[in-house]
Order: structure tokens, then C-alpha cells, then sequence
């Protein structure tokens, strides 16, 4: 049944923030110790919110041992939700041809095979792959914020393609506690 709801928001959301003009709206979330969900314990998440409220994300430091069949990259698994499926973060210098979500400055997030079909399309070409992706429902991700479970921290393509991750979580984690008590970060950038 979850996995039902599940496609049933990705249909409605993938087509609605695909191919509109939209401005880049990704952002990291860094989850705190008391986050002991074993899905997102130290995790960096990856997310974006699609126009209607939805947000979906990939984890970007779990690697899953796995590689992917076409390119040989490692595969990450990117969340608890539709496992079964591929997603690929890429750069592009222009839109895809297929439904994204702009994450960042020339950066996509996409599950069509389209857009993953011709993945790494140049050499160089920064590309990442997921199994499986984080989803919440309007005001869900909101109300774990108030809850505190969660850093807020701005989405760099260094972090987005970092080759090693293993240390990633520790790393956010320790300047974002900084950042907290100094006042640089704010809470509220989804509310």
C-alpha cells in the first residue's frame, strides 16, 4: 500500500516540477543523533520541494555497495521509499528533456529513464545514482523541523558529488553545530 501511495505522489509530483522555468530549490539536510529513525540515522539528505508541497530526497552518504550496470558507478541508496527504482543526480548545462527537479545551479534530480538512459551523456559530466528515495508529505518534513531533528544547511556541488562520503554526516554535523551557535544558520528555511 505504501508503495502505491508512494508512486502516486512521484506521478504527481516528477511532471508538476519538471519542465517549468523553476528556480533551483535544493537544500541538505544533516540529521542530528536524535534522529534514530535507522533510515535517516547520520544521514545527509539531499531534497527539493516540488510547487505543491511535496519534498523528495536522496541520501548522499550511503553508498550501497552496488554499481550500476550501463556506467559502473557506485549506486547509493537513496532513501526508504520505491528502492527498486533509479534515480540519477547529474549536472546539465541546460534543462533535461524529461521531467527533474532543479536542485541547484545546472545540477538535476530525476527518475525518468530519459534523462538516466544517457547518463554520463559527457566525460567529466558529474552523475550520481540512487536506489530508492526520502519523501514527505506537504508539511511532514516542517513539523520533523520544529521537532528539531534536523540541520538546514545550503546545497554545494562539491557536497553533491563528493567521491568520498564516509565522513560526510560528521563533517555537516560539526559545522552546522557551529554555524547553530553562532546564529548562521536558520531553522525555518522550509517553513
Amino acid at each position: 500500500m505504501r508503495l502505491v501511495a508512494a508512486l502516486v505522489l512521484l506521478l504527481a509530483v516528477f511532471p508538476a516540477g519538471a519542465q517549468r522555468a523553476e528556480p533551483p530549490n535544493g537544500i541538505l539536510l544533516v540529521a542530528k543523533p536524535s534522529l534514530t529513525d535507522p533510515n535517516f540515522h547520520e544521514t545527509v539528505v539531499l531534497v527539493t520541494q516540488a510547487p505543491d508541497g511535496s519534498t523528495v530526497g536522496v541520501v548522499l552518504n550511503r553508498p550501497s555497495g552496488r554499481r550500476s550496470e550501463k556506467t559502473g558507478e557506485p549506486v547509493y541508496a537513496g532513501g526508504p521509499v520505491m528502492r527498486e527504482v533509479t534515480l540519477a543526480l547529474f549536472g546539465a548545462d541546460s534543462p533535461p528533456p524529461a521531467p527533474a527537479f532543479h536542485v541547484s545551479q545546472d545540477v538535476y534530480l530525476s527518475m525518468h529513464p530519459a534523462n538516466i538512459d544517457v547518463l554520463p551523456s559527457r566525460p567529466g559530466q558529474h552523475v550520481r545514482f540512487f536506489a530508492g528515495f526520502a519523501g514527505w508529505a506537504p508539511g511532514q518534513l516542517q513539523r520533523e523541523l520544529q521537532l528539531d531533528a534536523w540541520f538546514v544547511m545550503p546545497v554545494t556541488e562539491e557536497i553533491l558529488f563528493r567521491a568520498d562520503t564516509r565522513n560526510l554526516w560528521r563533517e555537516l554535523f560539526d559545522k552546522a553545530r557551529g554555524a547553530r551557535a553562532d546564529g548562521r544558520i536558520k531553522p525555518d528555511i522550509l517553513c
